[in-house]
C-alpha cells in the first residue's frame, strides 16, 4: 500500500458513533470478566485487550489453582465473541443484532457452559453516561455495524504497529501496546522508577495507573468532548515547561485541567506524505521533551531498532532513519 488514505482509513467520529457506543459497552462487559478472573498485574495490565489480526483478545484468564484457563476474543471478521478454554472447548456468541443486555446474558451463560464461575461485583458501565444502568437492562445500545467495526479494527491494527515501532526504541519498563476498555483507547506507557506520592483520597483506579512517573502515547476514536480520532501523548506528572516545548507541524498542546496533552488529529496524520514517519516524529518529540525535563537517563534507556547490545546495534544492516534520534 502506497496511498496514505488506504494505509490509515478514514473513520469520522460521527459516522459510526452508535456502533462505537455499543461496541464500547460490549468490551466493558468482557473487560469486567477479565477484572474478576485475571491475575492482577501492575497498572491494570491484566484487564486490557491485546490486538490481534482479527480483533481484540484478553490475556489468558483463570489461575493455576483451578480451571479452566480461558480467553475471550472479539473476532471482527466473523463478528463473534469467542470464549475458548485450555480443554479445547469454546463458545461463540454472534455480535450483530444484539443489545448490551443480550450480550451480557450470553457472556455469562457461555462462561457457565465452560465451567467458569464468575460474579461481576459491578455489572454496569464504567465512566460512561449510563453508569447507573446494569448491563442486563441496557436494550438501548444495540447498533453493531459489521463494516464500521471492521474498519475501526483496521485503524487500530495500523496505529498499533506504529505504537509498536515507537515502543521498540525503549528498554526500560514499558507496558504492552494495549486497548483499554474503560476509555476505549489504544495506548503504551513508558515508566521511570520514580514513585509518585498521590493523595489518599484519589480513587483506586487512578492511583494504580499513575503510581510511577510515566510518559504515555496512544490513540482514541473520539468522544463527546473531542469529536475526532486523535493521536495523543502526555507526561504524568507533567514537568514544568513541557507545554512550552515545540511540537511537529500539525500537532498542538491542549490543556486538560492543570496539565496538558499533545494532540495530533488522525485526519491530518493520514493525509501526510509519510503518515508513519509523521506519527513517530510526533510521539518521539513528546518523549524527548518530557524525559529531558523530568531528568530521565535517555541514553541508558534507548534501544534503537529494538537492540540493546551496542555491538549488535552498530552492525544492524537495516537501521532506519528515525526522527529525533539522539546524535
Amino acid at each position: 500500500m502506497t496511498d496514505s488514505a488506504e494505509l490509515l482509513p478514514a473513520l469520522p467520529y460521527e459516522s459510526w458513533r452508535p456502533a462505537k457506543e455499543t461496541l464500547h459497552r460490549f468490551t466493558q462487559i468482557v473487560g469486567k470478566v477479565a477484572l474478576a478472573t485475571g491475575i492482577r498485574r501492575n497498572h491494570w495490565w491484566h484487564i486490557t485487550y491485546r490486538l490481534t489480526a482479527r480483533g481484540l483478545s484478553t490475556v489468558p484468564l483463570g489461575d493455576a489453582r483451578g480451571g479452566p484457563v480461558f480467553t475471550c476474543a472479539f473476532d471482527f471478521f466473523d463478528h463473534v465473541l469467542r470464549i475458548a478454554d485450555d480443554r479445547g472447548t469454546e463458545v461463540e456468541i454472534e455480535l450483530p443484532d444484539r443489545s448490551v443486555a443480550s450480550l451480557y446474558t450470553a457472556v455469562m451463560d457461555g462462561l457457565a457452559e465452560l465451567g467458569v464461575e464468575v460474579v461481576l461485583p459491578h455489572p454496569h458501565p464504567f465512566d460512561l453516561p449510563d453508569v447507573g444502568r446494569p448491563f442486563a437492562e441496557d436494550t438501548e445500545h444495540a447498533h453493531y455495524d459489521p463494516d464500521q467495526v471492521r474498519r475501526a479494527h483496521t485503524v487500530l491494527v495500523r496505529v498499533g504497529r506504529i505504537l509498536e515501532e515507537f515502543s521498540a526504541t525503549y528498554s526500560g519498563k514499558i507496558s504492552p501496546v494495549q486497548f483499554f476498555w474503560h476509555s476505549f483507547d489504544l495506548a503504551v506507557q513508558r515508566f521511570s522508577d520514580r514513585h509518585i506520592d498521590l493523595p489518599e483520597t484519589l480513587d483506586s483506579v487512578t492511583r494504580e495507573a499513575y503510581s510511577r512517573e510515566e510518559i504515555s502515547a496512544g490513540f482514541w476514536f473520539g468522544d463527546a468532548k473531542v469529536r475526532a480520532p486523535t493521536l495523543y501523548s502526555y507526561v504524568a506528572p507533567e514537568p514544568e515547561g513541557l507545554a512550552d516545548r515545540p511540537l511537529p507541524p500539525g500537532a498542538r498542546w491542549v490543556a486538560a485541567g492543570s496539565s496538558h496533552s499533545a494532540y495530533f488529529d488522525y485526519d491530518d496524520l493520514r493525509r501526510a506524505d509519510d503518515p508513519v514517519g509523521a506519527a513517530l516524529e510526533f510521539l518521539q518529540s513528546v518523549y524527548v521533551s518530557g524525559s529531558e525535563l523530568a531528568g530521565w537517563d535517555t541514553a541508558r534507556l534507548a534501544c534503537w531498532g529494538g537492540i540493546t547490545d551496542p555491538i549488535l546495534e552498530r552492525e544492524h544492516p537495516r537501521w532506519p532513519e528515525w526522527p529525533l534520534k539522539p546524535r
